[in-house]
């Protein structure tokens, strides 16, 4: 049983809360996404397309990782939705497309403690939503694992680069940054909130404003970021994503066990 598990008295709705029982076998959907069983990794530190994705060009990951850091990260390691919710089969992504930018490469900076990194992209809709409709949103997982204090490193570096970015500028548009402790998931774990005001897919603004929210959440000597973006700049779904991250969590868990 996963060290992360979710309260008993949790009272999210109910097709958040059946991420739950499809913890245990995340990887139900691998042939769609992996191409082969369960013993294929998403990617390795060994993958020229992957494993210095989520590192400075300046700081490549190290060539000589410790015994007890992974060097692969399977698909079973990736949280999935429940079908009801799943508007696309979840598929690998590469991690510098996954990764959100803020002021830089706030996420990025992996460093030369990197072992490994993978990304992989599930796209939702709303509960009974017809299959006509477009999507609600999609929400970009990357993982990295470290070896040494890498990731507590990490989360320390994302946490003064993001407080160092108040606001940024995207396409014209200025988006507010927010981030605070995100209580309850993994070791430990931040939430960034990005709020702009609303625009039209050509760009003008529509009155009222849109929200997107980021988790980061450490687990031993894992991080993982969850990407949340509304489907066309429209809002997120915070509620999705904080049972997304809470499950991303005891998905790592099983797979560190």
């Amino acid at each position: 049983m996963s060290r992360y598990a979710l309260p008993a008295t949790s009272r999210a709705p109910r097709t958040l809360a059946l991420i739950l029982p499809l913890l245990g076998t995340v990887a139900l959907s691998t042939a769609c996404t992996t191409g082969g069983d369960e013993a294929d990794p998403v990617s390795s530190a060994a993958s020229p397309t992957t494993a210095s994705a989520g590192t400075s060009p300046a700081d490549p990951p190290s060539a000589s990782a410790s015994a007890s850091a992974p060097t692969t990260i399977p698909t079973s390691a990736f949280v999935e939705l429940p079908a009801e919710l799943r508007k696309l089969p979840r598929r690998t992504t590469p991690v510098e497309e996954a990764l959100p930018k803020l002021c830089g490469n706030e996420f990025g900076t992996g460093g030369r403690q990197v072992t490994a990194s993978a990304a992989m992209t599930v796209t939702y809709q709303k509960a009974g939503a017809p299959a006509s409709y477009v999507p609600q949103g999609t929400i970009h997982q990357t993982i990295f694992t470290f070896e040494g204090d890498g990731a507590t490193a990490y989360m320390r570096r994302l946490r003064s680069a993001v407080e160092a970015c108040p606001s940024y500028d995207q396409g014209g548009n200025p988006v507010k940054v927010a981030s605070k402790a995100l209580p309850g998931v993994g070791d430990e774990a931040l939430l960034v909130s990005r709020t702009s005001a609303a625009t039209s897919l050509n760009g003008e603004r529509t009155g009222g404003t849109t929200s997107t929210q980021i988790a980061v959440a450490r687990v031993d000597g894992a991080v993982t970021v969850f990407n949340d973006q509304g489907w066309e700049g429209s809002s997120g779904n915070p509620a999705l994503l904080d049972r997304t991250a809470r499950g991303g969590v005891q998905a790592i868990d099983a797979w560190q066990r």
